[in-house]
């Protein structure tokens, strides 16, 4: 899901407003915001303008205003409207080597400011729920709601990947991944995916880490921490026994990757987890 991975998201307020009659609205909304706000064309026709460039806006469409973007929205007055929205800020957030780090994320990953969703049902149906929860603020609200926005971006990123630019780089990283399930207990090289799914090492390694948000070898390596966790919990396996099933080149990387992962050695975990010690 690209960088979204290391985000905590602050949403401030959704909103959610669809007309049934032409002229039942503002045609024209101009303005800055300090926060970012993340726009669904429901229904309607109209233009978004910012930056000297203006787009024409359809039903299916998302909009991504980045704070202190001067822009306008104009919609046709002669036609029933309809737009759901949220206003967020975040913050990036890590876990490594035991430690929380909290820095300023530059941006939403999210690319182009404009774009047109070909099957917008699931991403619609999930940002009326978001807006639906807000608005009914029930206890526990902001929680659910933070939830809700997080699922939405899921949906956005899944919807997106299926587009025709898309989809078929898509299928070659999940083709990518499940190699590694299938051969996670050896070592694999770039030039042997390259070959797998008919890329360039370079292009598949750009498109991998603009997918997932990790490069192919902290994927892979990813994959096999978590897989070392279930052989330490459910065997009687040594570290060293782990790290040799899993291909590692010897226990003291293995050790060293473990630990940037998880803040605690294997050793560690295997006498505080799975002995209680």
């Amino acid at each position: 899901m690209n960088n979204f991975k290391d985000m905590f998201f602050h949403i401030h307020y959704c909103n959610g407003r669809k007309y049934k009659e032409p002229g039942q609205f503002s045609p024209k909304v101009a303005r800055t915001l300090n926060h970012y706000e993340l726009i669904f064309v429901c229904n309607g026709k109209g233009s978004y303008k910012t930056q000297n460039k203006r787009y024409l806006l359809k039903k299916g469409m998302l909009i991504m205003i980045t704070p202190d973007e001067p822009y306008s929205i104009e919609l046709d007055n002669s036609v029933p409207a309809g737009v759901l929205t949220v206003h967020f800020s975040f913050a990036g957030i890590s876990f490594q080597d035991g430690k929380w780090n909290i820095h300023e994320a530059a941006k939403v990953p999210f690319g182009q400011p404009v774009w047109e969703l070909k099957e917008y049902y699931s991403v619609e149906e999930q940002f009326q729920k978001l807006v639906d929860c807000w608005n009914e603020k029930l206890p526990g609200y902001e929680f659910m709601a933070r939830t809700l926005f997080q699922q939405l971006i899921i949906d956005i990123m899944k919807s997106r990947s299926k587009q025709p630019e898309n989809y078929g780089a898509s299928l070659k990283v999940e083709r990518i991944i499940l190699y590694m399930h299938q051969n996670i207990n050896t070592r694999i090289t770039l030039t042997e995916l390259s070959k797998l799914v008919h890329m360039t090492p370079a292009y598949m390694s750009r498109t991998f880490k603009e997918t997932t948000g990790y490069t192919i070898i902290e994927y892979f390596n990813k994959l096999k921490i978590d897989k070392s966790k279930e052989l330490l919990v459910e065997g009687d396996k040594k570290v060293k026994e782990v790290a040799q099933e899993l291909g590692f080149a010897d226990e003291f990387y293995f050790s060293r990757m473990f630990k940037k992962a998880e803040g605690i050695t294997p050793s560690q975990f295997n006498s505080r987890i799975v002995h209680g010690i």
